[in-house]
């Protein structure tokens, strides 16, 4: 340790990285602890609700938390980390703007999340777009309102046929629920489209396991396909995607189509930082953890969330990981902070064991499905919970009252269903009337 304050290094502002400064800087003061958090992006984003931001259900900037307003006794940084020099104990930040520069620790956290598990499919990389940030849910909220609004207004079948054709690959948690919430907001916007029928609209879900919604049980996973095929929705198992060039998605199965629309929701994988940091990581990986959050083969580094592998204590295989979930994610991240100052005061460490809950699953409006304690709920009571146990969870009071105002809002007035497709080409006017 350093003979000033110890200088804390958080790679990452998401879920861990928030969290653990959070609850770090509420325990240390800035004469013991000089506390940097380091992310690409100024805002932590609450992933959970990007289906309901892509749907209209919640105002897209009330999923965001800005880091520099709530991590007010932490220097925020926005830049990428390209690089840790364990042994030097510093590591390369890559400003936004400028040169990039070397940073020293004492202590660090890697947490850089997770990014899209893509395959090397011909035309994925051109033709589809995740659905992770933000930005991709305020992109599909325009887009699959700028394809209706295109449908109704053109006389060729064939493109009209191709723009109402949505096709999601990945039927877990992300895709679920991304499909079910923007099916629900195209079912209730046909209603100002004369020409255009919820019949009109084909929805296509490719998945290449057996079953949808591996988080949940089988059962549950079973009604899920159920209560989506209910709303015509094409639910493939046990089909891939083989290619996407210009628009036409082929399957596995011997289908084929036209779309104008493909979202890649086929998993994750940790971010390519950890592989590339010179830390120790696993065949996938990961940074590999003991039970108290530190790195293993290093120290003063430590880890949680997608990128670590943490032991899941909880369970009697000795082997046994904690999954990728924000419920884990949360928690690791209170502990870490807690570990933190622990080391800091050359006290002992405590390790983390959390029981998993259960999951919860929004599918539209007043649907859902849930499974709490081997309790299984389905319907609008499952949907309630969803909405109730992510509030919850949603990080300051401030953006817990806005969602809440967003949704009570909904109740009385009907949902907003206008496509802002200018700003995904701001300059286009512009340039036309530079142009003339």
């Amino acid at each position: 340790m350093s003979s000033g304050p110890t200088r804390i290094v958080i790679v990452g502002g998401g879920y861990v990285g928030l969290y653990t400064a959070l609850r770090a800087q509420k325990k240390l003061s800035r004469g013991r602890a000089e506390i940097v958090v380091i992310d690409p992006q100024p805002n932590m984003t609450y992933q959970p609700f990007l289906p309901e931001a892509a749907a209209g259900s919640v105002e897209p900037r009330h999923v965001v938390v800005p880091l520099r307003r709530v991590l007010k006794h932490c220097r925020v940084i926005t830049g990428l980390v390209s690089r840790v020099e364990h042994d030097r104990r510093s590591v390369v930040v890559e400003p936004a703007s400028g040169d990039s520069y070397e940073l020293g620790y004492d202590l660090l956290v890697v947490a850089p999340g997770s990014i899209a598990r893509t395959l090397p499919i011909p035309g994925l990389a051109e033709q589809g777009i995740g659905f992770k940030t933000i930005g991709e849910a305020i992109f599909m909220r325009n887009h699959v309102l700028a394809m209706l609004d295109f449908a109704s207004s053109t006389e060729n079948p064939a493109a009209r046929r191709r723009a109402l054709t949505f096709a999601f690959v990945g039927g877990g948690y992300a895709g679920v629920e991304a499909l079910a919430e923007l099916e629900d907001m195209a079912r209730y916007a046909c209603r100002y489209y004369p020409d255009i029928s919820p019949a009109d609209l084909r929805w296509v879900l490719v998945e290449a396991a057996n079953r949808i919604m591996p988080e949940v049980s089988v059962g549950l996973s079973a009604y899920t396909a159920d209560r989506l095929a209910e709303r015509s929705i094409d639910v493939r198992l046990n089909t891939r995607l083989v290619s996407a060039v210009g628009g036409r998605v082929e399957l596995s199965d011997g289908e084929s189509f036209e779309v104008d629309t493909l979202v890649w929701t086929a998993g994750v994988k940790a971010h390519p930082l950890a592989a590339s940091s010179g830390l120790p990581v696993d065949d996938r990986g990961r940074l590999p953890c003991r039970a108290n959050l530190t790195v293993k083969g290093v120290q003063g580094v430590f880890s949680a969330g997608d990128t670590a592998a943490v032991p899941d204590l909880s369970k009697s295989d000795p082997d046994a990981l904690c999954g990728p979930s924000a419920q884990h994610a949360v928690r690791q991240a209170r502990l870490l902070a807690d570990n933190l100052v622990r080391t800091i005061n050359g006290q002992a460490l405590k390790d983390y064991k959390h029981a998993y809950v259960g999951s919860v699953a929004s599918l539209g409006l007043y649907r859902g499905v849930a499974e709490l304690y081997g309790v299984k709920v389905r319907g609008p009571l499952a949907w309630f919970i969803h909405r109730t146990y992510h509030l919850s969870r949603v990080p300051t009071f401030n953006r817990k009252v806005r969602v809440l105002a967003d949704w009570t809002a909904a109740l009385f007035f009907p949902r907003e269903v206008v496509s802002l497709g200018q700003l995904q080409s701001p300059r286009h006017d512009f340039e036309r009337a530079s142009a003339s």
